[in-house]
């Protein structure tokens, strides 16, 4: 594997590694080779189905995980052709499929598609109710990509759009106490905030020449405190959630973990760094996991 066929922050491990280069483009364009997209957009799903109490649920769970993947993909196959102009002009994207002319837009709406179909599996295998929720996201998805181009904060619109997993798993199960639900849908939003502004700080000198906005560059010397504010907002209103859900303080406790990390991120975090703002995001799969176990401590206690 050449560096001039993959982006600087590929995961490459595994099947993909091997595939010929041809085949290889397609489990690329839809970010296979970086299992973090996924993570981040599964954990809120597995919060909403342990938070509602009906213990582990793990055909739910797993019909959820994979609906993350294959979403994810077609998430990223989206932007990707949306955003090829943009891409060809940033250093670290300038090599992705689409971009670089490897796969062509027609493949590319063509791949989009079989994703797509596999998500509409997994959709019918929840309830009505689950299903109207998950479909009401696809204006916010739809809208994303362009989101850079006309504000400072797109890391805003992904917090609504990547954290919608939570509702979903949610009303798959329950449909009251929708107040701690959007408790944790709100959590999840400024959790996403937090990471996706690490994230952007990878890309800030380019994206400032192409005229690419970011909350990394809205933030300015001030990433840093700007992530710590949205990961202690993420922290309490996700408090909130629980002591909605039960008037005790063993939510708060269950959180501890969590909040430890998420502090670590943040006070540890080299705005300057490449590397360091990698790690940093994608150590937030671990942090996904410790509030989904916080989660199924409060939902099933």
């Amino acid at each position: 594997m050449t560096a001039e066929t993959i982006t600087p922050d590929s995961e490459h491990r595994g099947l993909v590694a091997r595939l010929p280069q041809p085949l290889r483009d397609f489990p690329l364009l839809a970010r296979f080779d970086r299992p973090i997209g996924w993570w981040l957009l599964f954990w809120p799903c597995a919060w909403g189905v342990w938070l509602a109490g009906a213990g582990w649920q793990f055909a739910l769970v797993a019909w959820l995980l994979l609906g993350s993947i294959t979403m994810r993909g077609a998430g990223c196959v989206y932007n990707d052709i949306v955003d090829a102009d943009l891409d060809r002009q940033v250093a670290r994207t300038a090599v992705r499929p689409v971009a670089s002319g490897r796969v062509s837009l027609k493949a590319a709406w063509g791949w989009l598609l079989v994703l797509c179909a596999v998500g509409l599996v997994v959709l019918l295998q929840l309830r009505w109710q689950a299903q109207l929720v998950a479909l009401a996201s696809l204006a916010l998805v739809a809208a994303y990509p362009f989101m850079k181009r006309i504000t400072w904060w797109p890391q805003a619109w992904l917090g609504l759009v990547f954290t919608w997993g939570a509702p979903v798993g949610w009303t798959a199960l329950r449909g009251d106490h929708i107040e701690a639900m959007l408790a944790l849908y709100a959590g999840a939003f400024f959790w996403c905030m937090g990471y996706d502004t690490i994230y952007a700080c990878q890309d800030r000198e380019d994206d400032a020449l192409v005229g690419i906005r970011s909350s990394a560059l809205r933030l300015g010397e001030s990433v840093r405190a700007g992530v710590i504010a949205f990961y202690c907002l993420a922290l309490s209103m996700w408090g909130l959630s629980f002591w909605l859900l039960r008037f005790d303080w063993i939510g708060l406790l269950a959180l501890l973990p969590a909040g430890v990390h998420l502090l670590w991120q943040g006070l540890t975090l080299e705005p300057d760094s490449a590397d360091n703002a990698l790690a940093r995001f994608r150590s937030n799969r671990f942090a996904g996991a410790l509030v989904a176990a916080a989660c199924f401590v409060v939902g099933n206690a």
